[in-house]
């Protein structure tokens, strides 16, 4: 199991609120190693939507030939849909949203979030994945919607 599965268990085991990363596949990229990793994350406080994460895995020989060996680049790709009767929980509907899933990029500093908004006037929830850094902000975002039509969602 690789440095950030491990921290991602570990993170569940401290906040049980958040989603669950399931592995639904890891393509190769090059001959050193390197993949890419598919994973699943079901929304805890919406019942009925699954995001899809997809982000660059580093291999051992890439961090021993290139330094930085305990940190995988920010980048990452999301994909939110309905999977079955959306039911909204108890979630946050003011302008900060919040975390759906977190998971450790680095040893200490960074983190890759998917944070949910939701769009009251547009009846949508709003699922935004980006890296989070204790010193530096970064600009590498990827965002998803998905519409509540004839959704359960009360006040």
């Amino acid at each position: 199991m690789n440095a950030i599965r491990c921290a991602a268990l570990a993170l569940c085991l401290v906040a049980p609120s958040l989603g669950v990363a399931e592995e639904v596949g890891e393509i190769g990229v090059d001959w050193i190693g390197n993949d890419i990793v598919v994973e699943a994350i079901s929304d805890p406080e919406v019942q009925g939507v699954t995001c899809h994460i997809a982000y660059f895995d580093r291999s051992v020989i890439d961090r021993l030939s290139n330094g930085n060996w305990f940190e995988d680049p920010s980048n990452a790709s999301i994909a939110c849909r309905q999977t079955g009767p959306i039911t909204i929980g108890d979630i946050e509907r003011d302008e900060d949203g919040e975390d759906v899933f977190r998971t450790s990029r680095s040893i200490i500093l960074k983190t890759l979030r998917v944070k949910r908004l939701f769009d009251e006037k547009n009846q949508t929830l709003i699922y935004v994945a980006h890296a989070a850094e204790l010193t530096n902000g970064s600009a590498k975002v990827s965002i998803s919607t998905v519409p509540l039509y004839g959704a359960n969602v009360s006040n």
